[in-house]
């Protein structure tokens, strides 16, 4: 049997394996930037309701014609 060449073995294929305390370290860093995404979303959906709401509501307010100043009285 002969020995297998070296030469052929990439340098991306020799990663040194992730320790116990990495591996718990992504998983902590998914969580919370999971939690951050759903965050930002809920934000954003909030902030275009109350937007959407908020212009029905000045348009509704800018639909009644105004009504005319009063004179002022003369003592």
């Amino acid at each position: 049997m002969s020995q297998p060449s070296t030469q052929n073995i990439s340098p991306t294929s020799a990663k040194p394996a992730r320790t116990k305390m990495e591996s718990r370290a992504d998983v902590t860093d998914a969580a919370a930037r999971a939690i951050l995404h759903s965050e930002l979303a809920a934000r954003e959906a909030k902030t275009a309701r109350l937007r959407a709401a908020r212009m029905a509501r000045e348009a509704k307010k800018e639909t009644p014609a105004a009504k005319p100043a009063r004179a002022a009285k003369r003592s």
